[in-house]
């Protein structure tokens, strides 16, 4: 299993040269140039990650990091801590929205837990701790628990690549993340913590007070430092948030694309890329969140995502909207005529 620090050294930049057979893939085949848009970079990107203008992504694998958060104890969330292992178990028995999601565009969803209070029928080989710390009164983790839960996201990557998955999308549960991710957002992106903080799964307004005092008096208490996106994690962030960066680290490192969610998973893609700065190049963008931080991270990241729906529902369900589009895309891309095949003059870009 490859460490952070092994992870990081084995990513590369783009290939360039397999971007441009895509692109020129994309101008011979018999439709007006650039006419399916963010679907033609999109296939663009995964050839310069794969390293070859072949693009295929028919093996598909949503990785669902299950860990449970201290902050709770604060009255943050709608829900109780319980629901995170029952959604999780769910995720096995194929019944959670993600899971029919899933079933219908022929992708397969992994649960893993890396940090729940409580052991479940779900793979517990790569869990840190049972549950972090409430960072109102202490750091979430360690240091060496935060990296360790984004090495348990590396591990994932790994296992998926051997068993043969061209392409990943990061999912989560776990009740509580909303707040963790408003409080990582807010301290990385340097802005103030009611800008970074929404209603999560449908606080009241009583309750969204609530849960900006919460992570008001953390980022207080801890000073997380910004310059350094694993000590901010370590502080205030979520193991399941650590295991997704982990994911997004591995993939770059492995040659995989990797499709980010949500809120939560652009969080957990925002420590990565602050970690490794090229994991960025390797990383797609599915859809705009509805919480308050989505948009601003998304444009820290330099990415546009591809749907605007108005979902907030996490687990993964973002990401794996993508795939049928993503699917469409390769269709075409593989098996349509081109302007030689019909014997029409190719159109020629307009200057």
């Amino acid at each position: 299993m490859m460490t952070l620090d092994e992870a990081v050294k084995k990513v590369r930049p783009l290939d360039e040269k397999a971007m441009e057979g895509a692109r020129k893939r994309w101008d011979s085949i018999a439709k007006p140039l650039h006419s399916l848009g963010e679907l033609e970079n999109m296939l663009t990107q995964i050839a310069g990650i794969t390293g070859t203008p072949e693009v295929r992504v028919e093996k598909k694998a949503v990785v669902a990091m299950c860990a449970d958060n201290g902050v709770v104890e604060e009255g943050v969330t709608q829900t109780g801590q319980e629901v995170t292992a029952v959604v999780a178990e769910n995720f096995l028995e194929g019944t959670t929205t993600c899971c029919v999601m899933c079933r219908q565009c022929g992708a397969e969803l992994f649960p893993v837990d890396v940090g729940m209070v409580t052991d479940t029928k779900v793979r517990t080989d790569l869990k840190v701790a049972y549950g972090t710390r409430n960072m109102t009164r202490e750091p979430a983790m360690t240091r060496d628990q935060a990296i360790r839960g984004i090495e348990a996201g590396i591990a994932m990557a790994e296992e998926l690549k051997e068993k043969g998955y061209q392409v990943l999308a990061t999912g989560e549960m776990g009740i509580g993340n909303t707040t963790t991710s408003s409080a990582v957002a807010a301290v990385l992106l340097g802005k103030p913590v009611e800008d970074m903080t929404g209603r999560g799964a449908g606080l009241t307004s009583e309750g969204l007070v609530r849960k900006i005092n919460a992570i008001k008096k953390a980022i207080a208490l801890n000073n997380p430092d910004r310059s350094d996106a694993i000590d901010v994690l370590a502080k205030v962030g979520g193991l399941d948030i650590a295991g997704m960066a982990g994911v997004f680290i591995g993939g770059a490192a492995l040659g995989m694309p990797v499709v980010m969610d949500g809120f939560i998973s652009c969080v957990s893609a925002l420590i990565a890329v602050k970690i490794c700065p090229q994991v960025s190049d390797h990383i797609l963008a599915s859809h705009v969140s509805k919480e308050p931080a989505a948009q601003l991270i998304l444009k820290e990241l330099g990415k546009e995502a591809i749907i605007h729906a108005g979902m907030c529902l996490g687990e993964g369900t973002g990401a794996v909207a993508l795939f049928p589009m993503m699917d469409l895309s390769c269709a075409v891309y593989n098996s349509m005529s081109t302007f030689g095949d019909i014997n029409v003059e190719q159109y020629e870009e307009l200057k």
